[in-house]
């Protein structure tokens, strides 16, 4: 009888053992579930670049305050990420009555320091020199970029040497630094010239989809100077219309940083600003 009552006992503790095992088990099993079901709430892991992604409505045209607070809140890299304009118009280049090209100077600069060279001799060359420039001269100059040394953002002459300037042609031409008198690259007023693209002046013409594209400043511009700026580049490129193109002139208008997702603008909204 004892016996009996001894393996009903032991089998009683043993059935307790197992049950507080099994409870044991069950708890981080159920920690689990309840985690991998809270993140599969919260859906996918995403990245930085992902999240600033996601953050922007691609279906969306946003107003030009909006889209600027946007661009400053996804440039978050730890370099000073260029901002960038790219507007696609109603414009086929390779019509001569549809070429769009010009230059206008952002009221707050574009925020990267620009390199000068300036085809000109004597008291133009010296002009040139106290406005900032960063190369001066004439025949030298002119070996120099023969020789491959074109580290230079606008390069700027005097009509009297575009004869020599005009030897660099298959140089300068593809690069895009040609001078030239509609953009006010040619000119005698050299320190003017110099200033403004030292100011932050920018070039822009049409390429062969139709599209222009330039930087309107640096991430640590304020959202003001970035509105402003976008502006301002808006204004010189309608001023720039062409008499060929007919119809809906702008067709879309996007920004970005340099890490960043593009922003559908409303036209309407850059206008009214």
């Amino acid at each position: 009888m004892a016996t009996k009552k001894k393996d009903a006992v032991e089998a009683t503790e043993a059935q307790a053992a197992e049950a507080t095992e099994t409870k044991a088990e069950k708890a981080p099993k159920a920690a689990k579930a309840s985690k991998a079901k809270a993140a599969k709430a919260k859906g996918p892991w995403q990245s930085k670049r992902q999240k600033k992604f996601t953050a922007v409505d691609r279906s969306k045209l946003y107003t030009l305050n909006d889209a600027v607070k946007l661009l400053k809140a996804n440039a978050t890299s730890k370099f000073n990420e260029s901002i960038d304009i790219a507007v696609n118009l109603n414009a086929d280049p390779k019509y001569a009555d549809q070429q769009v090209r010009g230059m206008t100077e952002l009221p707050h600069g574009t925020g990267k320091s620009l390199r000068v060279a300036v085809f000109a001799k004597g008291p133009k060359a010296e002009e040139a020199k106290k406005a900032g420039a960063d190369a001066v001269g004439a025949d030298d100059l002119m070996e120099s970029m023969n020789a491959g040394k074109l580290d230079y953002d606008r390069v700027i002459a005097t009509p009297d040497l575009m004869p020599l300037v005009g030897r660099l042609g298959k140089v300068l031409g593809p690069t895009g630094l040609m001078p030239n008198p509609k953009l006010g690259t040619v000119t005698m007023d050299v320190k003017k010239a110099v200033e403004s693209a030292k100011a932050g002046s920018i070039e822009f013409r049409v390429e062969k989809a139709g599209i222009v594209q330039a930087g309107v400043g640096k991430a640590s511009f304020t959202e003001a100077q970035l509105a402003e700026n976008i502006k301002a580049f808006i204004d010189a490129l309608n001023k720039a219309k062409p008499s060929g193109v007919k119809g809906v002139y702008m067709k879309k208008v996007a920004v970005s940083s340099s890490m960043g997702p593009g922003i559908k603008l409303d036209i309407a909204s850059i206008v009214a600003a």
